[in-house]
């Protein structure tokens, strides 16, 4: 809801990057303007009216599926929901209606956003750090993505986009989706991902680059991490997703099944920028 403080004040942000913000949703407000923008009742009035591209959605936990769904039945091609612990019951409502269509992508919920550095920014990632470049990143965690762009930054590779899916246990965008993404983006020249605990997210992404580096006669190169070495059973580290049950498949082994697929494996995301730029031959 834009004209609440958190949009506010995010949406003054990104604006003074440089996206096109074409206007807001708060329901019982519409007709006014907020931030010199138009505010509409509904996503299907701001649909009909100024055609957005993107929807990042500021709404608390107990409101964020309606929204997301609201959304979904608009047709806005990317949506963004930022929000942690929404309930799993309507989660598995939003993924139903995302399953019956083919014209919204959700990224998150529980996420920081995606952005195209310098160019356009959905979401509430840390902007200044990031600089416009070749390297493609989609993390689970938006901590560690962070330090995956600093290290990238630092190395002087910038990145092309990025790609915070978000730590919830029913993500709208998965690894693979984003991976699928940089496989076939021209300005992306080499790929991080970044796992963690809980799921089974990195072997899925793992099968998805060994298919891609036997199709491929000249794979971009991908490094990626997966956090949680040391995490103890049955604890949430972080993230609603980051939990690691008995049985589920450890940090370790993920980290070898994307090993094993022709990933290269680093132990913290510190020394990405520098292997990036070895395996780039820079």
């Amino acid at each position: 809801m834009l004209t609440l403080l958190q949009a506010t004040v995010n949406a003054q942000e990104t604006v003074a990057y440089g996206t096109n913000i074409v206007g807001g949703v708060s329901p019982g407000k519409g007709g006014q303007t907020h931030l010199n923008l138009p505010v509409f009742n509904t996503v299907q009035e701001a649909m009909d009216q100024v055609k957005p591209h993107a929807s990042c959605l500021f709404v608390p936990a107990q409101h964020a599926a309606k929204a997301i769904t609201e959304a979904i039945e608009a047709e806005v091609p990317l949506v963004v929901s930022v929000a942690e612990h929404i309930p799993v019951h309507d989660m598995l409502r939003v993924q139903e209606a995302l399953r019956t269509q083919s014209r919204t992508r959700l990224v998150g919920p529980n996420c920081p956003g995606i952005i195209a550095p310098e160019q356009c920014r959905v979401g509430f990632m840390p902007y200044k750090q990031y600089a416009r470049g070749c390297v493609g990143i989609v993390s689970k965690s938006g901590t560690l993505s962070y330090e995956a762009v600093g290290s990238t930054t630092a190395a002087g590779l910038g990145q092309s986009i990025v790609v915070g899916m978000g730590g919830d246990v029913l993500p709208g965008t998965t690894l693979a989706d984003g991976l699928k993404l940089f496989f076939n983006h021209e300005d992306t020249k080499g790929i991080i991902l970044i796992g963690e605990i809980g799921g089974e997210a990195e072997l899925r992404a793992a099968e998805l680059i060994a298919e891609y580096r036997k199709s491929c006669p000249n794979p971009k190169p991908i490094i990626a991490m997966v956090a949680g070495q040391t995490a103890p059973e049955g604890r949430i580290m972080g993230h609603a997703g980051a939990i690691r049950f008995p049985g589920d498949v450890s940090a370790a082994a993920k980290a070898k099944a994307l090993e094993d697929a022709g990933a290269v494996v680093v132990p913290h995301p510190g020394v990405m920028g520098a292997t990036m730029k070895e395996l780039l031959g820079l």
